[in-house]
């Protein structure tokens, strides 16, 4: 490993020497990118993940924003119909509501769970509410009996969004089988990568067909998109990381490869603004699902480790001024990301950065990206205070699969400085 490479939180953070030799081999194999034949792998990505989830029908995006965008489609709602969904998350999550039509309605969630607040729930409920949408927040299950509950009270349809929390569990019960449907996302730095890429699940036979349709409708995106997305576990491992604090050499570099387009950018400028980019919705590239079906082999291996780093981290950071996740004995907690608090947060990912540790801040802002445009997400200042809240005073650590103990180890040492 490089000197100059840092402990990194994100920055294709699941690659393995497997999946770089997966990406040169497709790299070179354009013809199969996106062709529909014996050797499409999105069926097979689509049927592992139905037997893994036990669900009916498994239906493959190019992400998760457009797997949500066509459940939304899918649902015959009118327009202006309200989706209430929780603050404290990113724009990928509020913009395919505004994408199909819809109105954002933003829910406050609880301090210590980072989920949805229930009282705030039942507070925001109208006449024009349709749908909640659950956040399973960095890998914990949210308190589904009672949002259930509340949902069927007011004939409200449950979507989960599992981005966070594939393999977390509720009550023995996996996340994504409780609602009418629900989508997941297999972006550059969620619980398996393919860079890009999501899945809608449902056992509803009605949206299912629907969902079907949608995907057949709106065709692959463009080959130059994949080209972009196969690069970047190749240049991130072999380039960029590597040599990221070499002068900020790889760092300066990734900047270049994205002002150039020879890499993509996790989120585009305009869903910063509530427009779509036009490679959204768009269908699973076979390169991509395949990338997808080698991460999604390694699950189980990413999550025992994730939750052994998290172990180390409550451990280690017993008797601190860190305010460690909360944890419940029916729920079965991923850890995506180890999220902790600590009122000056932001103070310390930026001293952290400067010693070559990049630990996180999901999310940095009630809706994140920090530069996206809260008027533009029909987010209105002061509506969810606790989120804000959280906006402020979380970090998280990491916990893939390409951090040691003794990665941890340095993380935990670097924290106790701080009182």
């Amino acid at each position: 490993m490089s000197l100059f490479r840092p402990i990194s939180i994100s920055l294709s953070p699941n690659t393995e020497k497997d999946d770089i030799r997966l990406a040169l081999k497709l790299l070179s194999q354009p013809r199969l990118w996106k062709k529909e034949s014996a050797e499409n792998c999105s069926p097979r990505l689509e049927e592992e993940f139905k037997k893994y989830l036990g669900v009916k029908y498994a239906i493959s995006f190019n992400s998760g924003r457009s797997a949500f965008l066509a459940i939304l489609k899918c649902l015959n709602l009118k327009e202006g119909d309200e989706v209430l969904l929780q603050a404290f998350t990113c724009n990928a999550a509020a913009n395919p509501i505004l994408w199909a039509g819809f109105k954002p309605v933003y829910l406050d969630c609880d301090k210590k769970t980072f989920n949805i607040d229930v009282a705030d729930l039942k507070r925001k409920i109208t006449q024009r509410s349709r749908v909640v949408m659950v956040q399973h927040t960095f890998g914990l299950p949210a308190d589904l009996d009672e949002i259930l509950e509340i949902c069927q009270k007011n004939n409200l349809i449950l979507i989960e969004d599992c981005a966070h929390s594939l393999g977390a569990t509720y009550k023995g019960k996996k996340v994504g089988t409780f609602g009418k449907a629900a989508f997941l996302s297999f972006s550059r730095d969620k619980v398996i990568s393919s860079v890009y890429g999501g899945m809608a699940v449902t056992n509803d036979d009605t949206l299912a067909k629907k969902n079907r349709d949608f995907q057949s409708e709106i065709g692959y995106p463009s080959y130059f998109w994949t080209f972009q997305q196969l690069l970047h576990p190749i240049l991130m491992n072999y380039f960029i990381l590597p040599t990221y604090s070499f002068f900020r050499l790889g760092k300066t570099a990734l900047s270049c490869f994205q002002w150039l387009k020879i890499l993509s950018k996790a989120v585009h400028w305009k869903e910063k603004r509530g427009k779509k980019p036009g490679y959204f919705p768009k269908r699973l590239p076979n390169a991509l699902s395949e990338l997808a079906l080698n991460q999604f082999k390694k699950l189980k291996k990413f999550n025992t480790h994730r939750k052994e780093i998290a172990n180390f981290y409550f451990k280690a950071l017993q008797n601190t001024s860190f305010e460690p996740p909360q944890t419940f004995n029916d729920r079965e907690h991923i850890f995506l990301r180890f999220t902790i608090r600590h009122p000056k947060a932001h103070q310390i990912i930026k001293k952290a950065w400067s010693k070559n540790i990049l630990i996180g801040d999901w999310y940095d802002k009630v809706i994140a990206p920090h530069d996206t445009k809260l008027e533009k997400m029909q987010y209105v200042p002061g509506s969810c205070p606790k989120a804000e809240t959280l906006s402020k005073t979380t970090l998280n650590l990491p916990t893939h699969i390409n951090i040691s103990e003794s990665d941890a180890q340095k993380i935990v040492d670097f924290l106790k400085q701080f009182k």
